[in-house]
């Protein structure tokens, strides 16, 4: 699976589109724990004080917001995209 990172988060890990191992993930929250290993810097940002996913923060799978589906219990497969980014704004 491949992660693509925006905005502040792209920066704070360095680049964009990071390579990251996701082991045998079977959930996003799973590629997530894998992303976060290898950048623990993204955790802060990402994650709250009780280690869930940030309300502010979006977590896409193919596409498509992962709080439509199953959360980070979300199954993946190893062909998905995941994207991380934070709220976006402008006109």
């Amino acid at each position: 699976m491949n992660w693509k990172l925006f905005a502040d988060l792209a920066e704070a890990a360095g680049e964009s589109e990071p390579d990251v191992d996701p082991g045998d993930a079977a959930t996003v929250g799973e590629a997530l724990d894998a992303l976060l290993e290898a950048y623990p810097g993204l955790a802060v940002r990402v994650l709250d004080e009780d280690g869930d996913l940030r309300d502010h923060i979006n977590l896409l799978r193919n596409g498509r917001d992962v709080r439509e589906s199953e959360g980070l219990d979300t199954p993946v497969d190893a062909g998905d995209e995941l994207a991380l980014f934070p709220p976006v704004s402008g006109g």
